[in-house]
């Protein structure tokens, strides 16, 4: 496990675009953190790593927004508004989190039963109106990352 801070939504989109750069096809990250703690934010970041250009908007009501165009399509779920996880395999929501994607998870804990056993947990903590931070949590044999790289400013 590693911790990295951020102090701006920049710096939690730059951060997001280094991890994004170590990404690969099939990973599964769960971003948990309270309303505004940066979960879109993050998202957006990792977004932009893969090379996706368009805008990135939180699948909030949609459940999920699928992004293509960069170098792995990016599967971003909100799952805030679930019930539960027969919803997601009501609406063949796991072909996508088993895909040839990212995926990346808000609100796990509303279908925790329907995610992979490998992924990359990333729990946000508010620290201030503009600090976070960020623990991730390699889980299942999530594959290696660069902690290192994940820490550098840019």
């Amino acid at each position: 496990m590693t911790e990295v801070r951020t102090h701006s939504a920049a710096e939690s989109q730059a951060l997001g675009t280094r991890l994004a750069k170590q990404l690969c096809r099939g990973d599964v990250l769960l971003l948990e953190g309270t309303l505004g703690a940066g979960k879109s934010e993050f998202a957006r970041g990792i977004a932009r790593g893969l090379g996706i250009t368009g805008y990135v908007t939180s699948p909030s009501f949609t459940i999920l927004q699928v992004h293509e165009g960069g170098r792995l399509p990016l599967y971003h779920f909100d799952w805030y508004r679930l019930q539960s996880a027969d919803e997601l395999y009501e609406l063949s929501m796991e072909e996508y989190l088993y895909g040839e994607g990212v995926a990346v998870v808000e609100w796990p804990s509303m279908a925790e039963e329907a995610v992979p056993a490998c992924r990359l947990r990333v729990k946000i903590a508010v620290l201030s109106d503009t600090e976070r931070r960020f623990h991730f949590l390699p889980e299942g044999g999530f594959h290696a990352l660069d902690w290192a790289a994940l820490e550098e400013k840019a």
